[in-house]
């Protein structure tokens, strides 16, 4: 409902807007008209938490979530709103490449969930140090960061795609985790520049291109001589990770790991 709400706030806005900036314009009565009655368009869900959205509410949601994700990143609902309301088309790209794949298609078919119910975190804490499993929980512990902290997806209007979107959501800390990079803003900008050259979404080519502003000065040099060449290295050549059977992996050695899908070491390990 909450969703259901801004939404039509957004809408209720842009028609108000463009009434206040434009009443001179001979063509915004139809345009408007056209504003108003697209928003009243109706169509039926097509998974459990799916809000249809016309054309209309699409563009507004897009562009109202990129300037608040731009100028506040800790507002993830924004991000998470911004990746579904602009990224069908990397989506598509994102799930032709899974299908590519033996290990995505088997991702595909039986569509795996990455939470505290569907994965024994206290039993992954028991694997030896250097084991995928192992590494993700403390990467989980040193960042106090939760594997249920992820929205569902709700604005993008495929069941296969939304589910692409939402395995996406669920390993980005598992990419973390692969990559040595903490959730700090070098390593949140690291990770972006990887994700943007894999995924092509454009919430991670913003994060990406816009993220190093926000670095503090003592970092920028080690972003820029450390960090950036290698994060567009590994994004350029390496495996794509969406590929990844992570859950079926978790007793593999990280460093073996990183070896088969050609990640170079990071920075910080």
């Amino acid at each position: 409902m909450l969703m259901k709400s801004l939404i039509t706030r957004h809408n209720r806005v842009a028609v108000a807007f463009i009434e206040r900036q434009y009443t001179t314009t001979t063509q915004i009565p139809y345009i408007l008209r056209w504003m108003k009655s697209e928003t009243t368009k109706k169509s039926e869900p097509l998974y459990d938490g799916h809000i249809p959205i016309n054309l209309l509410q699409r563009a507004v949601l897009s562009v109202g979530s990129s300037i608040v994700a731009l100028t506040d990143p800790a507002r993830g609902d924004m991000v998470a709103v911004n990746g579904e309301s602009s990224g069908h088309s990397a989506l598509k790209k994102m799930h032709r490449k899974m299908l590519e794949s033996e290990e995505g298609r088997q991702i595909l078919m039986e569509r795996p969930k990455i939470n505290s119910s569907t994965i024994d975190i206290e039993k992954l804490k028991s694997y030896p140090d250097g084991t995928l499993g192992r590494e993700y929980t403390k990467f989980l512990e040193v960042n106090n960061v939760s594997p249920d902290t992820r929205l569902p997806v709700r604005f993008v209007d495929d069941a296969d795609l939304a589910y692409v979107m939402q395995r996406y959501r669920e390993t980005h800390d598992l990419v973390h985790t692969l990559l040595g990079c903490p959730t700090n803003m070098l390593g949140e900008v690291a990770v972006k520049w990887v994700e943007a050259l894999q995924t092509e979404l454009p919430m991670c080519i913003g994060g990406a291109v816009f993220g190093p502003i926000r670095l503090k000065p003592k970092n920028r040099s080690t972003y820029l001589s450390k960090y950036l060449p290698w994060a567009i290295g590994v994004g350029s050549r390496s495996s794509f990770l969406m590929n990844v059977f992570y859950e079926r992996r978790w007793e593999q050695d990280i460093a073996e790991l990183r070896d088969e899908l050609k990640i170079e070491t990071p920075p910080g390990v």
